[in-house]
């Protein structure tokens, strides 16, 4: 059997003091939407509480599916990378970045050097995405939704060049009988798209599942707990989405911090794959374990 563990939008805080120099174009607008909505919602004290019980788990590896930071400065890519280290070595860890670690041009460059073998692995033809780690027989597959955007957009996208190499990918791990894990920040199916935070490039991604298959789709973004699934070549691939790890209880925009952890395991020609889910409820101060099923 291997543990999965997953978890997403870490977005580390406190912020510290800024000076005005590094304030301009979209990192004023999210400093902004820190400081009148995030700050509040967002905390350090939940996030060290929760990732100290997913520890307790002992899990074999750990996705993190992105947002580490809110406005990429440099400082808060060190303190990520520093973050990364304690919660587990490189060999144990896989990120895929988020729109907040890609936040203005340049900052997904910064957090690949920053952020070291935590964003790396086997690749196809030199380009970092799409990576992959291989834990026994799970293959956990990194792709890149962070691109930098506008004021006041979140969207992601997954191009034509990234897909050919996700199909490359998905074909060989599925020949040699991997269970296939992909991560990536934005959710890939239909129902949670919108034009100002949604994947562009959604269905591209959907027909790559289609023709090629895996077995767990992780993503992040949407700072809700959520159950889909997408068509797959030879069954239905679930598709699940993990809370925000720093979102305090009694918030009115996120559900409270969880975690995602998932037992996998031969069943006959096929797997078997449980998945837990812990974390705050709305009422009451424990991290519970609120709600296990069999995905597949």
């Amino acid at each position: 059997m291997i543990t999965l563990a997953h978890i997403s939008d870490i977005h580390l805080s406190p912020m510290p003091p800024i000076a005005l120099r590094d304030l301009v174009g979209k990192r004023l607008t999210g400093y902004l939407n820190w400081k009148l909505r995030r700050n509040e919602e967002l905390n350090s004290e939940t996030l060290a509480s929760l990732v100290a019980h997913l520890q307790g788990q002992n899990a074999d590896f750990t996705a993190v599916t992105g947002d580490l930071v809110n406005l990429a400065l440099d400082f808060e890519m060190d303190r990520a990378a520093k973050w990364l280290q304690a919660l587990g070595g490189a060999d144990k860890v896989a990120v895929c970045p988020g729109n907040h670690d890609a936040y203005v041009a340049g900052a997904l460059e910064s957090a690949q050097r920053a952020w070291g073998n935590y964003m790396h692995g086997e690749t196809l033809d030199g380009h970092v995405f799409p990576f992959v780690r291989r834990i026994g027989e799970l293959a956990v597959i990194s792709c890149s939704s962070a691109v930098p955007t506008r004021p006041f957009l979140a969207i992601g996208r997954f191009d034509e060049a990234q897909a050919e190499r996700l199909a490359r990918i998905l074909k060989v791990m599925g020949e040699a009988d991997y269970f296939r894990v992909v991560m990536i920040h934005h959710p890939p199916n239909a129902e949670l798209q919108h034009p100002s935070f949604g994947l562009k490039g959604n269905k591209l991604f959907r027909q790559v599942i289609a023709e090629n298959g895996a077995e767990l789709i992780l993503h992040g973004h949407t700072h809700r707990s959520s159950i889909h699934s997408i068509p797959g070549n030879k069954h239905e691939v679930p598709v699940v989405g993990v809370a925000a790890a720093s979102a305090a209880q009694g918030g009115t925009l996120d559900d409270p911090a969880r975690y995602n952890l998932f037992r996998i395991e031969r069943s006959g020609d096929g797997w078997s794959c449980t998945m837990r889910e812990y974390g705050y409820q709305r009422l009451g101060t424990d991290i519970v374990m609120r709600l296990q099923m069999r995905i597949s």
